[in-house]
């Protein structure tokens, strides 16, 4: 298959290092709060890709990170007074969960930054050692990489040297260039003891971008296939990964693949708090399997720009296809498993061409069509046939309707949407009576809901609501 390749910005042919095995390394989530619908995107987009290349007869091998300390996970546990693990740990379960939701299959190892300090040493040790990095000289403990000794950096995002801004990840005063960026930040007063561990520099903790190079070649080797990520990652994440990988003597990744943002009024972003959850998009009445549709339904080097018509759409769409599905599967009794059945050769051409799930659901859709026709003339040979086409290709892309991923099997995603939606009809109801200046029926419908178990908090962006204790 072809996929557009972000380092030699062109298409170009998978071949793998290996023949018959792929690995891919997908830059997770730093887990300083709950996951919005753009983290999402970024782990489903690798999920339709590692399900596409394993249709194909490849064994793949996907890790996703999770990172567990850093400069937003320590900020967050000074603002609250919890343990930073503490944090990290419960967000990461909420990660997991969303994860599984939208049917994103669990990657073959999910490393944590906070296991592989060791590994993260040998690298910095490899990079002083060939003249790559130093230890700053104010007696800070930080440890640099030396941009200056590296032609090469700045290829990944095609800057030059001189456009580059200053790398902001830590005190200016012990580097020899400001676009120097820390491997090891050395303990600070403030920060939690217990976020610092021993090292050759002195007690600290790992730099963002090591973490990742580090956890690459403990379970993909010194080369691996593809390194995967959100378009914003490319400067500086990837950049400095990148080189220092490279100046330590790896290979790293032959191939650089990013997807594009999901974008509300702007890039969504935590620490911005421009969101949406899936708490949000469950409050629309929307299940998780057409959030999947929404998302997969665009390129995956595209930008969304979210909207909430746009997402009903897509589950309306969705819903053509499940009622399909669902009525041609009672019509002719247990059908074949997905995995066994012939993809169309458009399907496969699409999928081939860099990931076309816009494509590759239009080919959908036009089986959709033969086989509403077959249904209503009472063909069962053609509608087997369009229902093995239909279900083969939903399943690739994590679709199908009669996964079991989607059909409960002790999850309680359905009643949580049921919830949601009303609960937002709830919330509708008070904000006419608060817009009429009712205020006595606004403050009822908030303590019925309270009564029931949801606690509603008003916020700039609108009326915010959880499950508490009835």
């Amino acid at each position: 298959m072809r996929l557009y390749d972000t380092a030699t910005r062109q298409l170009v042919d998978l071949v793998p290092r290996t023949p018959g095995q792929v690995g891919i390394y997908v830059c997770g989530v730093t887990v300083q709060d709950r996951p919005h619908i753009g983290h999402l995107r970024s782990g489903l987009n690798y999920d339709v890709l590692r399900r596409w290349l394993t249709r194909s007869g490849l064994d793949v091998t996907l890790v996703r990170n999770i990172t567990d300390v850093d400069d937003k996970v320590l900020a967050k546990a000074i603002a609250t007074g919890r343990p930073f693990w503490s944090i990290a740990y419960a967000n990461e379960l909420v990660v997991g969960a969303a994860y599984r939701e939208l049917n994103v299959l669990p990657p073959t190892y999910e490393p944590r930054a906070t296991g592989h300090i060791p590994q993260m040493h040998e690298l910095i040790i490899a990079l002083i050692e060939r003249g790559h990095a130093y230890p700053a000289p104010d007696g800070s403990g930080d440890v640099y990489f030396d941009v200056g000794t590296w032609p090469e950096y700045g290829a990944l995002s095609g800057r030059k040297p001189e456009e580059m801004q200053p790398a902001a990840d830590s005190d200016p005063r012990g580097k020899r260039d400001p676009r120097d960026f820390a491997l090891w930040k050395g303990a600070k007063p403030e920060e939690p003891a217990d976020a610092h561990w021993a090292s050759p520099w002195g007690r600290g903790r790992p730099g963002w971008h090591i973490e990742c190079s580090a956890m690459a070649q403990r379970y993909l080797g010194d080369e691996f296939d593809i390194h995967g990520g959100g378009l914003d990652l490319i400067s500086a994440h990837h950049e400095d990964e990148l080189g220092q990988s490279r100046a330590a003597g790896l290979g790293f990744a032959r191939h650089w693949v990013h997807n594009g943002m999901l974008n509300l009024g702007g890039k969504m972003s935590k620490t911005d708090g421009n969101v949406i959850d899936l708490a949000a998009v469950r409050a629309l009445g929307v299940r998780g399997v057409e959030l999947r549709y929404y998302l997969v339904a665009a390129h995956y080097r595209s930008a969304i720009d979210y909207s909430v018509e746009a997402l009903r759409e897509a589950a309306t769409a969705y819903r053509r296809l499940e009622g399909f599905v669902q009525r041609a599967a009672e019509r002719l009794g247990d059908p074949q498993e997905p995995g066994a059945q012939e993809l169309p050769a458009e399907f496969v051409a699409a999928m081939n061409d860099d990931l076309n799930t816009p494509r590759a659901l239009a080919i959908a859709h036009d089986l959709l069509r033969d086989g509403n026709q077959a249904y209503a003339e009472g063909d069962d040979a053609a509608l087997a046939a369009a229902l093995g086409g239909l279900r083969a290709m939903l399943d690739v892309l994590g679709l199908d309707p009669l996964d079991p991923a989607w059909a409960g099997g002790g999850d309680d995603s359905h009643l949580r949407t049921v919830i949601g939606a009303l609960v937002s009809l709830a919330l509708e109801q008070r904000e006419a009576a608060r817009a009429r200046k009712d205020w006595a029926a606004a403050d009822a419908v908030r303590d019925q809901l309270k009564r029931a178990g949801v606690v509603v908090e008003d916020t700039p962006a609108g009326p915010r609501w959880t499950l508490g204790e009835p």
